[in-house]
């Protein structure tokens, strides 16, 4: 069913080997290429549009469910929409990502939404890689949306990580915390050539106590472009940090736009951004251990990013 390419943009974006036990759901080329439900969580197909629903039952711990996607078809484009229902007091781990593989001169897009209603008390690890690869001259681009319902003392932990040959990238994320609910968004981004990316983020905390916590490093080479603007809205007594971190090399070109707003008295917000070059210490440093310089800066931007 699968063939090698299939295999190894799977292995890539979610670090699928072989045959799984846990709950999937593997698209390919528009298709649905497998789909595998389980005792607790359930898959099934959307009647009103493309995608899939995903229930997870009330209790379920320990279980992961895997839903990548990949292309490898150029001049393919699709809109995605997947709706995540996780019950009450669960603990469960959620991998997605997309990969594609462009071997013409045609432009090749996934844009996926997805949106989770996470129930109370529950913890939810979501990881989301993006890849791209291919000889042929047509663009790769990817445009996730991420929309996020957290009730009372619900838990959202989100890694995003977006590794190479993603021509064109939009993301769009919104986060709603309810009462004593947490959001903490990693993100990781490299963008080389003449790539774009861009990331507009929103973590809205609106009941007492809810934390929110966005950490973004990106490293930006020769001439790709990138634009952040993450913001924490603060409506009630919470805490809110944001932290974006770049290192920019070559002619590429950077903007970070950190917002915080506070509707309370009680919000408590921080926001942090730095932009800036690989320290010439560091490399010598390396250098002085037997790297070389290619080999040195390889390693730092490894370390930045991990």
């Amino acid at each position: 069913m699968f063939n090698e390419i299939d295999n190894s943009l799977l292995e890539k974006i979610a670090n699928l080997t072989g045959k799984s036990v846990d709950a999937l759901n593997i698209r390919k080329d528009s298709g649905c290429a497998a789909r595998q439900s389980t005792e607790h969580i359930e898959i099934t197909e959307r009647e009103d549009k493309r995608g899939i629903v995903i229930r997870i039952k009330d209790g379920t711990v320990g279980e992961k469910c895997y839903i990548p996607v990949i292309i490898t078809k150029t001049g393919l484009q699709e809109e995605v929409y997947n709706d995540f229902y996780v019950g009450e007091n669960c603990d469960v781990e959620i991998v997605a990502g997309c990969g594609i593989h462009n071997s013409g001169c045609n432009e090749a897009r996934h844009d996926g939404v997805h949106t989770f209603h996470i129930g109370k008390n529950s913890r939810v690890l979501y990881a989301e890689k993006h890849y791209g690869e291919g000889d042929g001259e047509g663009k790769n681009v990817m445009n996730p949306q991420t929309v996020v319902y957290l009730d009372e003392g619900a838990t959202m932990q989100m890694e995003t990580v977006q590794i190479r040959g993603v021509d064109s990238t939009k993301r769009s994320t919104k986060v709603v915390c309810g009462a004593g609910a947490e959001c903490v968004i990693t993100e990781r981004l490299l963008t080389h050539g003449h790539q774009e990316a861009v990331s507009d983020m929103e973590i809205v905390l609106d009941g007492e106590d809810a934390r929110g916590r966005v950490i973004s490093r990106s490293v930006a080479q020769d001439e790709s472009t990138q634009l952040f603007y993450p913001r924490m809205v603060g409506n009630t007594r919470c805490f809110g940090h944001v932290q974006c971190d770049t290192i920019i090399m070559g002619d590429a070109k950077v903007r970070s736009i950190p917002e915080i707003a506070a509707n309370s008295t009680e919000a408590q917000l921080i926001h942090e951004a730095a932009i800036g070059k690989i320290a010439g210490d560091q490399l010598l440093k390396l250098q002085t251990l037997g790297l070389t310089a290619e080999e040195a800066e390889e390693r730092i931007l490894d370390g930045f990013l991990a």
